[in-house]
């Protein structure tokens, strides 16, 4: 049985609604102002909430707003009732994160329109949000045991010869073992490490108040972070002097983590799908309305087949595409771009190199 809570200061209407409701099949409680509204909304979190803007002491403005601060409310579906649904007060309710409006008077069949359709509604993200986790959860019983054994296989081959025959080694080849070791080590590190921030924002992307979230942070100032972060990827691949800048000093709407890891990311896979000599180049810009960061080189470049799917888990594909590119990485990226509100784009030919965009909005 779905739960609603109306707030509203005028008895008679809270006693209407009601009655009307609970002869839909609704279970039901009351709040006579916004106080009582939140305190109650905090401690039953109901399916829905309709509050009336117009109320003494807390106004039903001030309601949403604190229900949309608090981590256990700010998800729950809210309607706000009015007898003045002028354009500029709905476009001030939503903002505040309003789900719909009802205007006053209404009859008994508005009322029943406008809660089945939001609940309708908050189902459907509900199914949507299972529907992904199913798939991650899929996709992960079939990547993690293929994509770890590569490396491991290499650090356990390598420590065997170390453990059985190092009285027969020389100090060179024992060194080059080791170095092969320590290698297999880092990309399993690596492996491990994107594979759970991947499903940390794919569980992210699930939850929409969570998702929500990122978009208040910024970097004020990227441009040392994203010197730092693509000129260790530059040395990392022995290719500083590939590498060149062209940025603007203009804050970017991702918190540092997650920029740096964007830049990681795009930054390395500039180096290492293009061959050394080949230029890499990381540009930051502004224009009017947006922000956009690209990474441009001049490899081997994406086919158009390619640039359409990324982000459909395109690195669980090993048998078709192994080691090509769209990995875990760039879907790391695009992912991260998605969630704060921009969007990943790539300019590219196959063997003509690639331009990757990730354009942000200014806030």
């Amino acid at each position: 049985m779905k739960k609603i809570l109306v707030i509203d200061d005028e008895e008679w209407l809270r006693e209407m609604m009601n009655l009307a409701l609970r002869q839909k099949g609704f279970e039901v409680s009351e709040a006579a102002n916004g106080t009582e509204g939140m305190e109650k909304a905090k401690k039953e979190l109901p399916d829905l909430i309709l509050c009336d803007i117009n109320m003494g002491k807390v106004d039903g403005y001030s309601t949403l707003a604190e229900l949309r601060r608090n981590p256990s409310t700010a998800a729950i579906p809210f309607i706000l009732m009015t007898g003045l649904a002028d354009s500029a007060s709905m476009r001030h309710g939503m903002e505040l994160g309003a789900d719909d409006y009802l205007p006053k008077p209404f009859t008994t069949d508005a009322l029943y329109a406008a809660v089945e359709a939001r609940l309708k509604k908050s189902q459907t993200i509900r199914d949507e949000a299972e529907k992904k986790l199913r798939h991650l959860r899929d996709n992960i019983s079939l990547m993690m045991p293929h994509e770890m054994r590569t490396p491991l296989n290499g650090i356990i081959s390598n420590a065997e010869l170390l453990a059985h025959s190092s009285s027969t080694l020389k100090p060179n080849e024992i060194a080059e073992i080791g170095q092969e070791i320590h290698q297999s080590s880092e990309r399993l590190a690596r492996l491990i490490e994107n594979f759970l921030i991947y499903s940390q924002l794919e569980m992210i992307a699930a939850d929409p108040k969570h998702a929500n979230t990122l978009r208040h942070g910024k970097t004020e100032h990227p441009v040392e972070l994203i010197k730092k972060h693509a000129t260790m990827q530059a040395t990392h691949a022995g290719r500083v002097a590939d590498l060149s800048f062209e940025l603007a000093d203009v804050a970017v709407p991702v918190v540092d983590d997650y920029l740096s890891k964007i830049v990681d990311e795009l930054t390395q896979n500039a180096f290492k799908f293009s061959k050394t000599g080949a230029p890499v180049r990381v540009s930051l810009s502004t224009a009017p309305s947006s922000i956009t960061l690209s990474f441009s080189d001049h490899g081997c470049g994406f086919s158009q087949e390619e640039t359409t799917h990324i982000g459909a888990y395109m690195q669980f594909e090993r048998k078709r595409r192994e080691q090509q590119g769209l990995g875990l990485g760039l879907s790391i990226a695009k992912r991260l771009v998605e969630l704060h509100g921009g969007t990943l784009s790539i300019l590219s030919e196959k063997e003509m190199g690639a331009v990757i965009s990730c354009k942000f909005p200014k806030k």
